[in-house]
């Protein structure tokens, strides 16, 4: 597959305090190299603090690299910036757009940044708008608009220049369960169809397991994982099993409490953690113990599961 982004030893670090006195240094991001395939969705995970954002941000030469480099296409970055950056679509669901303009004036503004034509510009805000449900809201200044309704208009932007590469930071984290599902369908369809790259982060770990072909895991500035949603996941070995007591419900609580096992109760239900392992040798001690149950079933690990031990 071609390789449209190379990170070689991606490191940044900052400086705090004032000459004569002592700077100290604090390195964001650190030694960080990965690449990524025409047509994938890559995902970028890691708990806050961990040097996503900042990561995005020298992706996009608003930041510069204390060392190393960033290739788009072949191209050195630091010296080909602004034809890479006509190739590089960006939405991250915290930004703004200027208040007083219209919707469809931001986005014609943007147009013109990129060199589109009059003609595609108008055909562009018109089809994205009406897929995000904003060609309505059009003339309105973006000023108006609620949180979920700006961020559709700031995934519109990075779109509309058909860009080879998107860069998204949290994309949907303003937008309804519904309105995520279509972006997330949209964010699919333009990698199937149009052969988009997409770089990602998100703290939505269903989001991250729909989309992300593979996962970049950063903690403390440094990759600790490259690896698909699933493989990720199945890292984890503890399961969840939830058992319907029938029987000896008291019993049963001090069976877990006595082995000390980490369980949570709402009536008769319980739900167990364990090693995926140690299954067959609970339900067998629950029988010893004449422990009834009248329904069983296992959770598999998650990604989410996964995220939650590395953030620990």
């Amino acid at each position: 597959m071609m390789v449209v982004l190379n990170v070689s030893n991606l490191t940044k670090t900052f400086r705090s305090g004032f000459w004569p006195f002592a700077l100290q240094k604090h390195t964001v991001v650190n030694d960080i190299s990965f690449q990524l395939q025409k047509g994938e969705i890559l995902g970028f995970l890691g708990p806050n603090g961990a040097g996503k954002t900042t990561t995005i941000q020298m992706l996009l030469g608003t930041l510069t690299p204390s060392s190393g480099a960033i290739t788009y296409f072949g191209q050195n970055f630091a010296s080909h910036r602004i034809a890479a950056l006509k190739k590089i679509g960006y939405a991250s669901g915290y930004d703004r757009l200027p208040a007083l303009l219209t919707v469809s004036e931001n986005l014609d503004v943007i147009g013109r940044i990129y060199g589109i034509t009059q003609s595609r510009r108008r055909q562009q805000i018109e089809r994205l708008l009406r897929f995000f449900e904003m060609w309505d809201m059009r003339n309105r200044s973006t000023g108006t608009l609620s949180a979920g309704q700006t961020t559709r208009v700031l995934l519109a932007k990075a779109f509309i220049a058909d860009p080879q590469i998107v860069l998204l930071d949290e994309p949907t984290a303003s937008l309804d369960p519904d309105v995520a599902h279509e972006v997330r369908q949209f964010v699919l369809a333009q990698c199937k169809e149009r052969g988009i790259s997409i770089l990602i982060t998100s703290h939505n770990m269903n989001e991250v397991t729909e989309l992300c072909d593979r996962v970049l895991v950063l903690k403390k500035g440094e990759i600790i994982a490259d690896n698909t949603p699933e493989l990720l996941a199945e890292s984890t070995s503890k399961v969840r099993v939830n058992v319907t007591i029938s029987s000896e419900l008291n019993h049963t609580l001090d069976y877990l409490q006595t082995s000390q096992f980490i369980y949570t109760t709402q009536a008769n239900n319980l739900t167990i953690e364990l090693d995926e392992q140690l299954i067959a040798q609970f339900l067998a001690q629950l029988s010893e113990r004449k422990i009834i149950y009248s329904h069983i079933s296992i959770d598999k690990p998650t990604l989410e599961d996964y995220f939650l031990s590395i953030a620990k």
